[in-house]
């Protein structure tokens, strides 16, 4: 007996009985855990913090960017950079790119834990435990921004009318009670259609570059993924904000022309369709209204998603330290 289980064990060690060889596209060395080690509530202080930290770093520039997309007599005739810093600077001093900073900071950190938490929880559900399925990423990245714009539209919409020069209103409670009082509930979500319509395809643009460049990045330099992973996330995240940002310009402007509507002298409009606002637009300044503030769009939204995602990843690998996998996942595809 133990000289044929010796000649068995010859025999499958015999070159004609080897492994059979794993597909080319089988990288055992890319491991998808559940929800990346982390907590619902851990997800929620990541996406919260990253958001913030974003938003309130480029506060300025989207201060300029709303000044020059809110057709009308209160902003800026022209659409330069260069004119709309000098007309902030004019008109209120450096203080006046920072108004409406109040209502970012207290719809930022909410809105971006929605975001975040349906985002990974939408990819772990979608993906099918392939992490680099880009279609799941996309549809994750949509589902997460239906979610968050419901909790950020008010007070984005607050944030807007704040930033125009002269505006009525002496800060954001003041402009949550007059808008209640004269406009009703609805106006806080006057754009919250054309938010969603932006933001779908802005989302899905955003993720699935973050996704793709953050995969090659990883791929041209594999053994120095953990000194630099922070360069990593933000490379990929500065390709994905200006991409997605430029793609849906359009619709930026769209919804601050609604966000803004009646105040100091921009138009209103009755409907409040996305029709009658191009329309509107195209009438006075042609198509190149649509495109109006596309510049510090982009620089907005490139520095702002580096900052999002290097700090978004970053907290994730502290929780992941945390919970006591950070070396197992240090080296994961999320």
């Amino acid at each position: 007996m133990a000289t044929e289980a010796t000649e068995a064990t010859t025999k499958f060690q015999s070159p004609d009985f080897r492994p059979v060889p794993s597909p080319p596209d089988f990288h055992p060395e890319i491991v998808v855990s559940a929800h990346d080690g982390l907590r619902f509530w851990q997800f929620m202080i990541a996406g919260s913090i990253a958001g913030s930290v974003e938003h309130m770093g480029m506060f300025p520039v989207d201060t300029v960017k709303t000044h020059m997309q809110a057709l009308g007599s209160c902003p800026i005739k022209s659409v330069g950079v260069r004119q709309a810093l000098r007309s902030i600077l004019k008109s209120e001093g450096p203080a006046g790119f920072y108004r409406g900073i109040g209502a970012m900071g207290l719809g930022a950190g909410p809105a971006h834990a929605v975001y975040f938490t349906v985002y990974e929880n939408s990819k772990k559900f979608f993906s099918g435990g392939d992490p680099n399925n880009s279609i799941a990423h996309a549809v994750s990245g949509v589902c997460a921004t239906v979610a968050s714009d419901a909790v950020f539209t008010p007070m984005d919409m607050v944030k807007q009318r704040l930033q125009l020069s002269n505006n009525p209103y002496k800060g954001v409670l003041d402009c949550i009670k007059r808008v209640l009082r004269d406009e009703g509930f609805k106006a806080f979500y006057a754009s919250y259609r054309t938010t969603v319509l932006m933001n779908a395809p802005f989302t899905a643009v955003h993720f699935s570059t973050y996704e793709a460049a953050k995969r090659v990045l990883m791929e041209v330099s594999p053994e120095s993924v953990n000194d630099e992973q922070w360069i990593v996330h933000a490379t990929a995240g500065a390709a994905a904000g200006a991409s997605a940002a430029l793609v849906t310009t359009p619709l930026d402007v769209v919804k601050t022309q609604l966000q803004c509507q009646g105040v100091c002298g921009c138009d209103r409009f009755k409907s409040g369709s996305i029709g009658d606002v191009i329309r509107t637009i195209l009438q006075k300044d042609g198509y190149r209204g649509l495109m109006r503030g596309w510049v510090p769009r982009m620089l907005f939204h490139a520095p702002a998603a580096a900052i999002c995602w290097s700090t978004y990843e970053a907290l994730k690998s502290f929780f992941q330290d945390l919970n006591g996998g950070g070396s197992s996942s240090s080296n994961n595809v999320t």
